[in-house]
């Protein structure tokens, strides 16, 4: 099945209804060529050649980046749900959303790596999300004192 990707404009716009929707803050953008490159680049198979791969590019960049002035963590959720949306995840959007709020935070402060995420979206897909050792893994990240 042939993955499908958002466009700039479409994440222009998921920006804008998320700050809305979400509370509110500024919607002026930082980077939208950052942005841009990240949703070109996630089309590659040679670097992301699984749909985890390109998701946690994406979560991770929207997160990490700033391309927006105000919502990068919010951004980072939506941007990917959105993703899991438009390529027939709706079984686990909602579970990813509630569940990668507290990891956007998490992921922002440099306490969760992007080999972790991958791991963590992984699970969020596969409804794995109990897995002792992960939950291990990232109560050490979170807690680590770095």
């Amino acid at each position: 099945m042939a993955t499908t990707y958002l466009t700039l404009e479409q994440a222009i716009e998921v920006h804008r209804k998320t700050v809305e929707v979400s509370g509110g803050g500024a919607l002026g953008h930082l980077d939208l060529g950052l942005l841009e490159g990240v949703l070109e680049h996630i089309q590659n198979d040679d670097y992301y050649p699984g749909f985890e791969d390109k998701l946690t590019h994406l979560f991770f960049s929207a997160c990490k980046f700033h391309c927006f002035q105000d919502g990068n963590k919010r951004i980072a959720i939506t941007l990917a749900a959105q993703m899991l949306l438009f390529n027939g995840y709706l079984y686990c959007t909602s579970s990813f959303i509630r569940e990668m709020e507290n990891i956007s935070y998490h992921v922002a402060a440099g306490k969760i790596d992007k080999d972790l995420l991958k791991d963590l979206i992984a699970a969020q897909l596969a409804d794995a999300l109990e897995d002792e050792e992960l939950k291990l893994r990232l109560f050490i990240a979170i807690s680590s004192e770095e």
